[in-house]
């Protein structure tokens, strides 16, 4: 599923191509992804002008010029992918579920081979009032989250960080790979009990979490399945993982220093964990 920073990057995409323009046309090709798309959605969205956009964890909100948002959520297998009309192909591209065309002829499909993804209509004012936004936790990438927002939201929690760092009420849009680079980046063991992780912890982790995002955004994001940028360009910072997916692989941190046996992965709660345990306590 694509994480915070491939949806930043996606959203950045269409904003360059969609900010400020009239939507000519607009399809809607299937009643539902994840669920019912709302009711006249097509309607609603030709002739409306996209007035901005925000992302809020892994949701993206494209606002348009009426009032209301068009709430997307990429799901497993979802991508948006912009093409001018001397780009697209003469053939229905498969599994395109919905698609929306500006006056200038660029047209945006949201392309769901899996459909977990989804599509909703909420009114901007009330954007952060919707139901799958209402319970997020802070966005990790604001001055706002800080050592001490991180600390009171793992207070008293008796679970291993990696599972606190995925709860999205703790903080929005991290997922396994970025919390993965993150604790290893800041020298925290993925097991180590959530409620610990305060003081100097914190200090380090918090860092460390705004900066493997931030280098994923500069990178495109992470390309390793279904994941293309809105342009249809793949993500790079896979090329970078310190230990994300790199089972048995030397630690950077300490190749062949006895007793580092490589870069070790263990399944917590059904997801998989990478980490160095020389490394990180």
């Amino acid at each position: 599923m694509p994480e915070l920073p491939e949806v930043e990057t996606v959203m950045r995409g269409l904003r360059r191509v969609l900010d400020g323009r009239m939507i000519r046309a607009a399809s809607v090709a299937r009643p539902d992804l994840r669920w019912p798309f709302p009711p006249g959605l097509a309607l609603r969205l030709t002739g409306a002008r996209v007035a901005g956009f925000r992302r809020r964890g892994k949701y993206m909100l494209m606002r348009l010029s009426g009032g209301d948002s068009v709430l997307i959520h990429l799901g497993m297998s979802g991508r948006m992918v912009a093409r001018r009309a001397e780009d697209r192909p003469n053939a229905p591209v498969a599994h395109e579920h919905l698609a929306i065309e500006t006056e200038e002829g660029v047209r945006v499909g949201f392309v769901d081979p899996r459909r977990f993804g989804s599509v909703d209509l909420v009114p901007t004012a009330a954007e952060d009032a919707h139901r799958l936004l209402a319970g997020l936790g802070p966005e990790p990438l604001e001055d706002s989250f800080t050592s001490e927002v991180l600390t009171a939201a793992l207070a008293g929690k008796h679970t291993p960080i990696k599972a606190a760092l995925l709860d999205q009420k703790v903080v929005a849009g991290l997922g396994n790979i970025y919390v993965s680079e993150a604790l290893f980046r800041a020298g925290i063991s993925p097991k180590r009990l959530a409620a610990s992780v305060a003081g100097a912890r914190a200090l380090r982790l918090v860092p460390a979490i705004k900066a493997v995002l931030e280098e994923s955004i500069e990178a495109g994001g992470s390309s390793l399945r279904d994941y293309v940028q809105a342009d249809g360009g793949i993500g790079f910072f896979q090329e970078r993982f310190k230990v994300y997916d790199r089972e048995g692989q030397p630690c950077d941190r300490c190749p062949g220093v006895p007793p580092c046996a490589g870069i070790r992965r263990i399944v917590q709660a059904g997801r998989a964990t990478f980490h160095c345990p020389r490394t990180q306590r």
